[in-house]
């Protein structure tokens, strides 16, 4: 007998948890692909992304994870010997600048540590130093899925333009987008990067890069770009679906289209509105368990914490005690403590992170409130009272 029978709940930030509607849509024979109907749907799908991401401008869409839409990102702008300033605050701007040198790109990294959010008096001194303008780029993350810290990407465009540095503002917005808000346009941000499987509720395999044509012209200036990673054809609504570099990931844009149509008829605000609703029941939950005891979310500054996922800080080796605990007796997956150490280092076993994007509502996380509940208690770590309490209160005091 074990209580984790049934239905597991994967509460880890991405892979997400994936609607019904989704997976029936990608349930079906393989298409003709070269039938009009692939161009019909594709076309669609471009339109309504760029609704997603809030943007006017042009949307390229790769058979790529995350990583490959670095690179595309990376391959389009950027040329051996380019200088970019990448902002760290966390492990994922780190992947991204490991990339970009890895393409020849020299990268000056201000690293912000784990805990906290970009400073923007740093930033404005860095590029007021770049007299010559050698910074190409300043690239930066949303969202840092491992540290759960949100970063104001407005107020980092308006640091740039500030200064009156020409440098290409480039986000990786893969774990936050269609769960923070974000506005590209709006924000003036050049380039975005984003992946198919958190917010946007479909199984990995889709990356996308969003540009402007500021970055567009980035692009013209290059010589040369792989013919799989240029952007031009793929942007182009009407030519983009033949220039995948083989052939489509016809099941994917099923899925996709269904996940599209599930977000506009709920109404991208209204998305925005239901993460913010459902990480803030989270942070209230943690916040009473922090009265006592070593539990605690990463992020202090409630304005500077994700709606798409949250980091907590347990102790090692309370945090993997906690996610054994709940996989084993709850039927929870929760996330590693990616990024903050090296699974040989004590400190890896700190952390936990719940990942609460996507297809989510209010018994989902009450749920895996509860079962976090019954681990520190099962494990006897000390923690305050009354979360689960709070956390339902929150929820009632806002859904009146």
């Amino acid at each position: 007998m074990s209580l984790s029978n049934g239905r597991h709940y994967v509460a880890i930030p991405g892979p997400s948890v994936f609607p019904d509607q989704v997976l029936r849509a990608m349930h079906r024979p393989g298409p003709n692909i070269y039938a009009p109907e692939q161009g019909v749907l594709m076309a669609g799908v471009q339109a309504d992304l760029k609704k997603v991401v809030r943007t006017s401008h042009h949307a390229a869409m790769y058979i790529a994870n995350g990583h490959g839409a670095w690179e595309a990102a990376v391959a389009n702008v950027l040329a051996e010997g380019d200088r970019v300033l990448v902002l760290a605050t966390g492990r994922f701007a780190h992947g991204w600048a490991s990339m970009a040198n890895a393409m020849g790109v020299e990268t000056e990294i201000i690293d912000f540590g784990l805990r906290s959010t970009i400073d923007q008096e740093r930033v404005q001194q860095a590029l007021a130093a770049d007299k010559q303008h050698r910074y190409r780029a300043v690239m930066a993350v949303h969202v840092d899925t491992a540290t759960s810290v949100r970063n104001d990407t407005k107020a980092l465009r308006d640091t740039i333009d500030a200064v009156g540095h020409p440098a290409l503002l480039m986000i990786d917005c893969i774990a936050s987008l269609g769960c923070d808000k974000f506005e590209m346009d709006l924000w003036g941000v050049d380039v975005v990067v984003a992946g198919c499987q958190k917010g946007l509720m479909t199984p990995p395999g889709m990356a996308f890069v969003f540009f402007n044509q500021k970055a567009a012209g980035y692009r013209d200036q290059k010589k040369v770009v792989s013919g799989y990673w240029d952007w031009r054809k793929r942007a182009e609504p009407e030519e983009f679906y033949q220039y995948f570099g083989g052939t489509p990931p016809t099941h994917h844009l099923y899925g996709l289209r269904a996940a599209l149509d599930i977000i506009l008829a709920e109404g991208v605000e209204s998305v925005w509105k239901r993460h913010e609703i459902l990480a803030n029941t989270i942070y209230t939950a943690v916040e009473c368990w922090a009265n006592d005891g070593p539990v605690e979310l990463n992020i202090d500054d409630k304005e500077c914490r994700s709606h798409a996922v949250t980091s907590v800080r347990a102790g090692a080796p309370h945090g993997t005690g906690v996610r054994d605990w709940v996989f084993e007796h709850a039927g929870v997956s929760l996330g590693i403590g990616l990024g903050m150490a090296q699974p040989d280092d004590p400190e890896w076993h700190g952390f936990f992170r719940i990942g609460h994007m996507g297809h989510i509502n209010s018994q989902m996380i009450m749920g895996v409130l509860g079962s976090i509940d019954a681990a520190l208690k099962a494990l006897d770590i000390s923690h305050g009272s009354g979360a689960l309490e709070a956390a339902s209160s929150y929820l009632a005091n806002h859904n009146k």
